[in-house]
């Protein structure tokens, strides 16, 4: 195994990563390491940059240049079902559950594909059972999909994931649509996944959920990070205020 330098501690570690879309640079020169167990808060305005490094990392984009690291491997040329299989997970702030299969199948489909895959069908059934109890979607693995309210579909996105057993979990605006009784349940199931010895990075618009959960935040404008540091701090950066607010903050 060839170790990337300096990733002794780190569990993802993502290096100069640039992505244009013919004129419009997406993400420029980003760079930033994630220790294993810990909660990244990735924020920023809409159209900076988050869920495009959020797919180049997961193998669904190609980088124009740049390098994604993981577990002291490059992986930045890999498909994202051999990014997956190392141990990496995502969900997507628009769902995407397969509509006709019910939620336990859809369960089982990342039990089957995910790293370290269940060595039958009725193994892979009984652990998205207990991945579904674990969600708090007991009493509904026999729904189809389509048949959820939002909030249980993302639940089960989340679960698909979790399903796949990742070292590390990409978690794209799972809050967005939620009411505070919901976030509130999300914030304290994100707890019990970084409890149960996964590592987590959060794209996040509501902000007393990073202050919350984060243990660092990068914040991004334009593609490019424009300041890095704890929660408490970032909130209160002028060039965060202004990036947010568009103008510039004053003391």
């Amino acid at each position: 195994m060839v170790v990337a330098p300096g990733a002794t501690r780190r569990l993802l570690d993502v290096r100069g990563l640039t992505k244009s879309f013919g004129g419009v640079t997406a993400v420029k020169a980003l760079s930033f390491a994630v220790a294993e167990g810990e909660i990244l808060g990735l924020i920023g305005p809409n159209g900076s940059g988050k869920t495009t490094a959020f797919n180049l990392i997961a193998g669904l984009l190609r980088p124009d240049g740049g390098q994604v690291w993981f577990a002291g491997d490059e992986i930045t040329a890999l498909a994202p079902h051999a990014i997956c299989a190392r141990g990496v997970a995502r969900t997507f702030q628009l769902v995407r559950p397969f509509a006709h299969l019910s939620a336990l199948q859809n369960v089982m489909v990342g039990r089957i594909y995910g790293r370290d895959a269940a060595g039958s069908v009725a193994a892979a059934s009984r652990e998205a059972a207990d991945v579904l109890a674990f969600v708090g979607l007991v009493g509904k693995a026999a729904l189809p999909a389509r048949h959820l309210t939002l909030v249980d579909r993302k639940r089960l996105e989340l679960a698909r994931a979790l399903a796949t057993r990742p070292r590390l979990l990409l978690l794209d605006e799972f809050m967005a649509g939620l009411n505070p009784q919901e976030v509130a349940a999300a914030m304290g199931l994100f707890r019990r996944i970084r409890e149960a010895g996964c590592t987590v990075v959060m794209i996040e618009h509501i902000i007393k959920a990073v202050l919350g959960l984060s243990d660092h935040v990068i914040v991004l404008n334009a593609g490019q990070a424009i300041a890095e540091g704890p929660p408490e701090v970032i909130v209160r950066d002028p060039r965060v205020i202004e990036a947010y607010i568009g103008e510039p903050a004053h003391a």
